[in-house]
């Protein structure tokens, strides 16, 4: 088996991957002691990439839950999935982060963090051959910030080999829970870039614009915007845990996504998305889920694709449908919208196709995009990290916990680098016939406004 042991940290983290956990069990018919309801082998063949099973043939998650704070931790197991989990794998502090990233990083989180990874070896030992980490949190709070990326830099160091995947829900300006979100996020991104080998970007503003505009919800809470992402985890892990004409790994997906190790930010997105009002009229044929993957407004992550290009991409099919047709149609679309794909990275969509459809809708697919255009996001941080670190304001919360203004500086400057490589590679043109780039930054955003990059014939 290819085992995944996943880490759920911090408030967001763990209400995240509990939505996760109840949408994959659903599917793979796990009811809430951890039986199997389902007994087909399609259904049951590949459970022990996110589950393993105990005694009386119950199945549960390969999960860690940690937080600073008792609360998110009660809450899990008082709720519908409270007897799944192996009830030493919650691991929870007393006092909490306090939205400080140096709390959850340097003081509060690394007292916590040896009985984490004393949890995670006793998983990983019992897996057979495993195959890399999952973690859910968030970049705006202390303990998923501080304390997720100090797991992180852990499990590099002592599972070097291994893929590491997170799924981060970046701050966004419109959903602001603190004041001090710019500065953990610059913080942990600073980790996220050396630590991490796929990170799946997440932002609240886009998930409450996909909830208003298109699910048409006219006051989304936070389950209605951890039921998104736990759509896009269960379609970007279908690959891992059913059998499909395309088998995928963590390791597969990497290879074919990430051009530059520096690079590994994606955009991701899902469809059918629709009112419930509307379900009756909507159609779910390959054509129509693939137009509404490219869609802008079904990213998760709040930046345009258009106002980027794509390095690379990949698109999960699920349901009774053809792979011919699956290829043509994303062809005849990536062929339609070129001038938004890099030409020096040539067939840099895969294609995937599971037959084994989710458990509300008959067909579904997921995407999964690296495009310059995530820079977006890291701009948007960056600008209001550096308003508040120019005065220096907030910055004694951090100091007080041990933590030095060059630690701030160094972070701020790892960002505009990473900024720097995707605006680099964007404006990146073709080769000519001498081995020379042939691009004029003039005529390349001129022809790109247009639609169709242009190039010089020498």
């Amino acid at each position: 088996m290819r085992e995944i042991v996943s880490i759920q940290c911090g408030q967001a983290g763990n209400q995240i991957a509990t939505a996760f956990w109840q949408g994959i069990t659903q599917e793979h018919g796990i009811d809430k002691d951890g039986s199997l309801t389902k007994k087909s082998h399609e259904v049951s063949d590949r459970l022990e990439v996110f589950f393993s099973q105990v005694r009386d043939h119950r199945y549960v998650p390969r999960a860690i839950a940690v937080d600073l704070e008792p609360a998110t931790l009660d809450t899990i197991r008082s709720g519908p999935l409270g007897n799944l989990y192996r009830p030493d794998n919650f691991i929870g502090g007393e006092s909490g982060a306090g939205n400080n990233w140096a709390k959850g990083y340097y003081t509060e989180g690394a007292e916590l963090a040896d009985s984490v990874m004393d949890a995670l070896r006793r998983e990983t030992e019992q897996c057979d051959l495993l195959q890399g980490f999952q973690v859910t949190h968030s970049l705006g709070g202390g303990t998923g910030s501080g304390m997720g990326t100090l797991l992180l830099s852990k499990i590099r160091e002592e599972y070097p080999d291994r893929m590491l995947a997170t799924f981060s829900v970046l701050p966004s300006p419109k959903v602001s829970d603190t004041v001090t979100e710019p500065y953990n996020a610059v913080l942990a991104m600073n980790q996220l870039i050396e630590a991490a080998d796929e990170t799946f970007c997440l932002d609240n503003e886009a998930l409450y614009d996909i909830c208003t505009r298109t699910l048409k919800v006219q006051q989304p809470d936070y389950p209605h915007l951890n039921r998104l992402i736990a759509l896009v985890m269960s379609g970007v892990t279908t690959g891992f845990r059913f059998p499909g004409q395309l088998n995928g790994d963590l390791r597969k997906l990497a290879v074919n996504l990430i051009p530059f190790p520096r690079l590994h930010f994606f955009i991701a997105g899902y469809a059918p998305l629709y009112s419930d009002a509307s379900k009756l009229f909507q159609g779910l044929s390959v054509p129509e889920l693939t137009s509404q993957l490219f869609n802008p407004n079904n990213m998760m992550a709040a930046c345009n694709p258009y106002n980027g290009r794509y390095l690379t991409a990949s698109t999960i099919f699920r349901g009774k449908v053809s792979t011919k047709e699956v290829e043509e149609t994303v062809s005849s679309m990536c062929s339609k919208n070129s001038s938004y794909f890099v030409e020096w990275i040539p067939n840099n969509v895969q294609t995937s196709v599971c037959n084994v459809p989710p458990s509300d809708v008959p067909t579904a697919a997921t995407f999964i995009g690296n495009s310059t255009a995530i820079q977006e996001l890291f701009v948007r941080t960056h600008t209001q990290f550096t308003a508040m670190f120019r005065r220096k304001a907030f910055l004694h919360w951090y100091t007080s916990e041990g933590m030095d203004e060059m630690e701030f500086t160094e972070a701020e400057s790892n960002l505009q680098d990473l900024i720097t490589e995707y605006q680099q590679y964007e404006q990146a043109g073709v080769e000519d016939d001498y081995g020379e780039e042939v691009y004029e930054g003039e005529m390349y955003e001129q022809g790109y406004q247009e639609g169709e990059p242009e190039y010089s014939e020498n």
